[in-house]
């Protein structure tokens, strides 16, 4: 199995990372957090660390291997906690990671049932399930600090916003009537733009600001 891998990327869709490896591009699932975390990394070397599953049907005759990449191993470990809860499993989890890691652990924690709600395809029982499967063993992850890039050596230039500010702005345009896919074509589209951004007030600004 493939646990790390490092490439450079070629493109950064809405589910997944095109990541160039010699002359082999792969296809690296990941959730939406991580998603953002690499939106502006495009062209350039970084390391995920992965897991691997396949999906499918084998009594239809058709099982493709899945890989999904994380920033930090600590990250992959999350995941693969929070897919042993009963009813959640892989597909369930990769869109449930909307927001960092140290957020989802904390509201587990302190059994916020409510806030776990607001994660895509986690309804009142499935958050439920969740506290009660993992409230007591969340505690380090709770503890980690979100980073805002993926860590590497290749020297890119400075990010336009961190990803916890960009996370918050995208929960931002949520909270306003923006669906994820718009949500996310817009601030793609600002950001891209090189800009340095300090402030949720900003970036929502400029996206208002565009034509």
């Amino acid at each position: 199995m493939i646990t790390k891998i490092t490439g450079i990327i070629n493109r950064v869709l809405d589910d997944e990372v095109r990541l160039q490896v010699g002359a082999l591009e792969y296809q690296v699932l990941v959730p939406d957090f991580v998603r953002r975390c690499l939106q502006l990394k495009t062209g350039n070397e970084t390391t995920l660390h992965t897991t691997q599953y396949l999906e499918g049907n084998p009594m239809q005759g058709r099982v493709v291997p899945r890989m999904i990449g994380f920033t930090t191993e600590a990250e992959l470990e999350f995941f693969e906690l929070f897919c042993t809860v009963d009813k959640v499993g892989v597909r369930k989890a990769l869109k449930a990671l909307v927001r960092p890691v140290p957020e989802i652990a904390d509201a587990i924690q302190r059994q916020d049932n409510k806030w776990l709600t607001t994660l895509p395809g986690i309804g009142p029982a499935t958050a439920e399930q969740v506290v009660a499967t993992l409230r007591r063993k969340v505690a380090k992850f709770a503890l980690m600090k979100s980073h805002p890039l993926v860590s590497d050596t290749s020297g890119p230039p400075r990010a336009p916003a961190d990803g916890a500010l960009v996370e918050d702005a995208y929960q931002a345009l949520l909270s306003v009537g923006h669906g994820p896919a718009e949500a996310r074509e817009r601030l793609d589209k600002v950001l891209a733009a090189g800009k340095q951004f300090t402030t949720v007030e900003e970036i929502l600004l400029a996206i208002y600001q565009q034509r």
